[in-house]
Order: C-alpha cells, then sequence, then structure tokens
C-alpha cells in the first residue's frame, strides 16, 4: 500500500472515528495519526483473530476505523472523560 493510501484510509478513519467517540477534540493531522495508527491496530487485532472483513479499500478503511474507536476509547480512558 502507497503512503498516499494510508493517508487518505488514516483520513477517512480518523474522521468516522471522531465523529463516533466525541470529545476528543485530535484536529486535523491528529485525526489522520490516529485512522492511520488504527489501522495498523486493526490489521494486527484481526490478524490475531482471524478475522477477514472485507477485501481493498472497504476492508482498509472498515479496519482502520475499528482499531482507531480502540485507540480512542483508551485515550479516553486515559484522560479521564
Amino acid at each position: 500500500m502507497s503512503i498516499l493510501t494510508w493517508i487518505i484510509v488514516g483520513a477517512i478513519a480518523g474522521f468516522l472515528a471522531d465523529a463516533v467517540i466525541k470529545g476528543i477534540n485530535l484536529g486535523l493531522i491528529g485525526k489522520v495519526i490516529v485512522g492511520i495508527a488504527g489501522g495498523l491496530l486493526g490489521g494486527w487485532l484481526f490478524g490475531v483473530l482471524g478475522v477477514h472483513l472485507f477485501s481493498g479499500f472497504l476492508g482498509d478503511v472498515v479496519t482502520a476505523f475499528i482499531g482507531a474507536v480502540i485507540l480512542l476509547v483508551i485515550l479516553r480512558m486515559i484522560r479521564g472523560k
């Protein structure tokens, strides 16, 4: 996957996760970073569990979104909100 694709998938996943998990103001760059990190976390987690969602771009976005939501929930628990 190219770096541009990682950024696009990360941006989409980060914005979607930010819309679902309210109260964490990350800014534009923060959302992209959370989306990319969520993609890494989601890809690792689904690989360990043996779960395969969709293939292609949609699968990448869904995987990154789920990972980003997990990261934002952890961040919220750490911040205490």
